[in-house]
């Protein structure tokens, strides 16, 4: 079961337990206040929820006729963003923006929990939290612990920031029991906003979730496995938490097993990538939702026997849309046509890092990536690599604390953030300002 509460926050407007979202004008009578909602459980079953004709939403207390204040402060901030031409606030620190061959090490923060880490993410304010097993701990942008969000041992698969103060988090259901699923939780008091349900016939069905994703507009997506072979992307409504659309995984296009999701403002559509190991061949698919069509696939099934030990392990759509980025277990960078269904990987060679450094006990982790700016970021072993130009040719290097390979990694907020494997630590890297002449 997972845990939680109520949030103070406004934005989505989900109710509190998973049901019917409040629509009704903002009402209450002056000198009144809307009654706080319960906590409640992640199993709770209820469908609807009691709408209020007191409030706006459940977590308004405007008075009668007044602007709500929650309403306001986002939409200042949707104002700024759009004005600034950047979907991502500036986190309040660094002052250097963010540029890939000036990166510095600006702390190593070593986590509590034991074990393995599954996954780093970074918050758009410079933040960032951290998935071990069924908790997901939660830092601000100062690099201090906020209240973690507890998920009753249901290990974590994935978790995606919405804004600064929500957060994503996917869970595995466990054997026995129907306690995985998707749910937004507070980045803030780590209390729950709303479990995702998905419906296939009319009925709810429980699923294990893969990956996430979000676009800019109102949809999140996330894989999906469900118990009677009900694999595919689930799609839901950001504003109402209610389920969208379902794309069911068609014949020789793994979607349900995906390990990575990405949303493509140019096309419009979703890049689904299922690689090796967690399936015998790799998969890239572009997925248009607006006629339920797959607009472009690449598989290595039936590469040529010259190429066969070559496993692609990760990829990355590039930020001009017209390329999907691939690392093998050698660390070798291949690129793939979006424009092309025919075309195969053209491998770099010269995109190759050529300097490594073992780990503890030679322990490796898979290679992953990451595009911002114009650069392409690689982890490999213990370092980061950052590639650069139309050649995309090596020009940094970042190694941080001797904590092992690196497991994951993460930007946004102006940082980047690398969770190590052995030692339950990550680094924070940033710019550092320009000089002051």
């Amino acid at each position: 079961m997972w845990e939680g509460g109520c949030s103070r926050r406004r934005q989505p407007r989900w109710p509190a337990r998973g049901g019917t979202p409040c629509w009704a004008p903002c009402s209450t009578p002056t000198g009144t206040r809307a009654p706080r909602p319960r906590a409640t459980a992640w199993r709770s079953t209820s469908s609807t929820a009691t709408r209020s004709a007191s409030r706006c939403c459940w977590t308004c207390s405007a008075r009668a006729g007044s602007t709500c204040r929650r309403r306001y402060r986002r939409g200042r901030s949707a104002a700024r963003r759009s004005t600034t031409g950047s979907s991502t606030a500036s986190a309040p620190h660094g002052g250097g923006g963010f540029e890939g061959d000036r990166l510095r090490l600006a702390a190593s923060v070593a986590g509590r929990t034991p074990g393995d880490g599954t996954a780093v993410r970074a918050a758009p304010d410079g933040g960032c939290c951290v998935a071990h097993g069924g908790v997901v701990r939660v830092y601000n942008w100062m690099l201090e612990e906020r209240r973690p969000v507890y998920l009753d041992h249901a290990p974590v698969n994935d978790a995606a920031y919405l804004d600064e103060a929500t957060l994503l988090v996917a869970a595995r259901e466990r054997p026995g029991r129907r306690d995985g699923g998707v749910a937004a939780f507070s980045a803030l008091t780590g209390d729950l906003h709303h479990r995702f349900r998905i419906a296939h016939d009319r009925q709810v069905r429980s699923f294990t979730p893969g990956a996430l994703a979000f676009d800019h507009r109102c949809k999140i997506f996330a894989s999906c496995k469900g118990r009677f072979n009900e694999y595919g992307i689930g799609v839901w409504d950001y504003n109402t938490g209610d389920q969208a659309d379902f794309f069911y995984e068609p014949p020789g296009c793994a979607l349900g097993d995906a390990d990575k999701l990405q949303w493509l403002d140019g096309t419009s559509t979703l890049m689904v990538t299922t690689m090796f190991p967690r399936t015998d061949n790799s998969f890239i698919s572009l997925l248009d939702f607006r006629d339920k069509n797959v607009a472009w696939s690449w598989s290595d099934v039936g590469t040529p026997a010259s190429l066969e030990d070559k496993h692609v392990l990760h990829a990355i759509a590039t930020e001009d849309g017209r390329s999907v980025c691939v690392i093998n277990q050698y660390d070798d960078l291949g690129f793939l046509d979006l424009r092309s269904n025919a075309v195969g990987v053209r491998w770099r060679s010269r995109s190759k890092l050529t300097t490594k450094k073992k780990t503890h006990n030679e322990e490796t982790c898979y290679p992953k990536l990451a595009a911002h700016g114009g650069q392409l970021f690689a982890s490999t072993n213990d370092t980061i690599s950052v590639f650069s130009g139309p050649d995309h040719i090596l020009t940094s290097t970042l190694r941080g604390s001797d904590a092992g390979a690196i497991c994951d990694f993460s930007i946004g907020g102006d940082r980047l953030f690398a969770l190590h494997n052995e030692e339950n630590v990550f680094d924070v890297w940033d710019t550092p300002p320009p000089p002051v002449i």
